[in-house]
Order: C-alpha cells, then structure tokens, then sequence
C-alpha cells in the first residue's frame, strides 16, 4: 500500500491527550504530566479529520517523500513541528510529530517550565515486539465518523487544575498498564481520559455540529468492554480494550524499531 499511501507511518495517540498544549500543561499543579503514542504501520488509509495526525503527516510526506530520514527523531520532530506550524495562531502540538517519527509505544511528559510546554521534558519508549503484539490484540477500532466541517472543540473550557494533574496521570497509567500487558488498566486509563476530556472541554464529545451520539456511544462500549476512547475530539475512531473479538472493528500494527 505504501506505493499509493506513502511510506510516512500513522501514529495512535491514547491516554493524556491535551497535556501536549501549553494552555493546558501550564496549569498543571504537579507536572509533568503525560500522554501515550503509539507508531502505526502505513497499512491502508485512515480517515481524515478522525485524530489520526494526518495533516501532520502530509507535511511530513511533502517533507520526506521518499519516508522517513535517518537522524535523530527529536530533531526531526522539531523541523517537522516547524513546518506545520508555521504562521498558524493555533499550533498543533508537537505529540503529532512525536507519534509519526518515534517507533513503538511512547510516554511523553509535559511541564510547562521546560521549552514552555511546546516539547515534552521526557519521553519514555518501549519497543519490545512481545509488549507490540499485546497491544495489537487488545486494540479494537470502531470507525465512527470524521469531525464535522465548522467543528472546534474549544468553544468551552472549564480548566480546572485538579482535572488537568487528572488527565496527565491517566497518560502515566495507560504507559504502565501497556508495559504489564493488563487489558482492565488500559481500560481504565483510558475511561478516565475520556471523563477529564468531558469535564476540561466538554465540547470534544458534545457539540451543535455532531450528528452522532458521541456519549452515548462511548458508554456503551465503556459499559461492555475494559475501556474505550476516541481517537480525537468530535469523533473519528473509537478504540476499544477487550480480550475478546468485538463486533464491527480492526486490528492496528504497531511500529517498533526493530522492525
């Protein structure tokens, strides 16, 4: 597929997301706080506007057409960071350009006092293909629908401090829980990502422009299986923790360095 996809690889942001923006990172009481990605292999073609980093990825396909350069991924995920975000009153954070460069799965740690909260202070990767090959099992992807046109997730914010040390400690759990291999702690990481989600912006699971029931949605896989998430605010994919099959969904492969 790479011949009509292109070489650069996809990433699947889970627990912790927000944590990467400085608005949020700055009013964290405890920071760091942190978030998990996970490199994709560039096996077919996923949605766009669906939190799949893709407009990050086609800057970097217009970058590298030929793949990914060899060099040090920090400093390519700078030139990439720039390159996105030039001129732009709303950056991307960077944890887009971390999830396409860096294999396997990765905990990025936000504080605000390092680089203003633009770049983690630390990341923190696992290739091990064995921890790959249970995640890939576990991870079950529901296609629900991209986010609409007109569609901002940020018309709300209710900022509170407490929730944000939250939502970075659920991007803490979902690392360790990947590394234990346990399915009920992934679950539950990423079930607590999504209630501070609801409580921080409320408009990343409810707003005038959704046509799906988002919510209600969430609930019920969160309600049958360990856990369940969005790949994005407004929708996208639903990615869903079970040992078991679940109806309707696929199955990702995971891009570690040794592969």
């Amino acid at each position: 597929m790479e011949s009509v996809i292109g070489k650069i690889p996809y990433r699947m942001a889970l627990a912790g997301g927000w944590i990467d923006q400085p608005f949020v990172s700055r009013l964290n009481p405890r920071p760091p706080g942190s978030m998990v990605v996970v490199g994709l292999k560039p096996t077919f073609w996923w949605m766009e506007r669906a939190g799949m980093a893709t407009g990050t990825r086609r800057v970097a396909a217009r970058l590298w057409p030929e793949g990914l350069p060899a060099g040090d991924p920090a400093e390519l995920v700078r030139k990439l960071y720039a390159a996105e975000n030039e001129g732009r009153s709303e950056p991307s954070g960077s944890q887009d350009m971390i999830g396409l460069i860096y294999p396997g799965v990765c905990r990025l740690d936000y504080d605000a006092g390092h680089e203003d909260g633009v770049f983690p202070c630390h990341i923190e990767s696992n290739n091990d293909p064995a921890v790959a090959r249970w995640l890939e099992s576990v991870i079950h992807v529901l296609a629900v629908a991209p986010r609409p046109l007109g569609y901002n997730p940020l018309g709300q914010k209710h900022l509170d401090p407490r929730w944000i040390e939250r939502l970075g400690q659920t991007g803490r759990d979902c690392y360790a829980a990947i590394l234990a291999r346990d399915a009920a702690a992934l679950g539950a990481a990423l079930n607590a990502c999504m209630q501070c989600w609801a409580t921080l912006l409320p408009e990343t699971v409810r707003h005038p422009t959704l046509t799906v029931d988002l919510a209600g949605l969430l609930a019920e896989y969160q309600h049958r299986y360990a856990g369940a998430m969005y790949s994005g605010c407004g929708g996208g994919y639903l990615y869903i923790v079970s040992d078991r099959p679940v109806p309707g969904t696929f199955q990702v492969q995971v891009r570690t360095a040794q592969e």
